[in-house]
């Protein structure tokens, strides 16, 4: 079967399983800095947060940013920056400079 040959609602399905497996996977993955994925990637657990608020926005619903950034963290972002986070170091810092695609 083709993806265009799903119903929306199992598109939908689909989409937010392969969006909570994500979160799942950084989850497990809580040695890769917000630095490394936005060098990376070009984007971060955070954005993923801000997109989260976005998506909700559209749909006409106030979500609080800190509630979404818990949800994409799994923890209060708090909580996690005191456990998790390391400082950059210079060549990331460096990297992030010169490839930045935060808007």
């Amino acid at each position: 079967m083709k993806i265009d040959e799903l119903s929306p609602a199992s598109q939908q399905a689909l989409e937010a399983a392969a969006f909570r497996r994500l979160l799942e996977h950084l989850d497990s993955r809580k040695d890769v800095q917000n630095i490394d994925l936005m060098n990376l990637a070009g984007f971060c657990r955070n954005c993923l947060s801000k997109w989260y608020v976005a998506a909700a926005k559209a749909d006409n619903i106030e979500l609080d940013y800190e509630d979404a950034r818990a949800r994409i963290y799994g923890m209060p972002y708090s909580e996690w920056k005191e456990k998790y986070q390391t400082d950059a170091n210079p060549a990331q810092l460096q990297q992030f400079k010169q490839t930045s695609h935060e808007k």
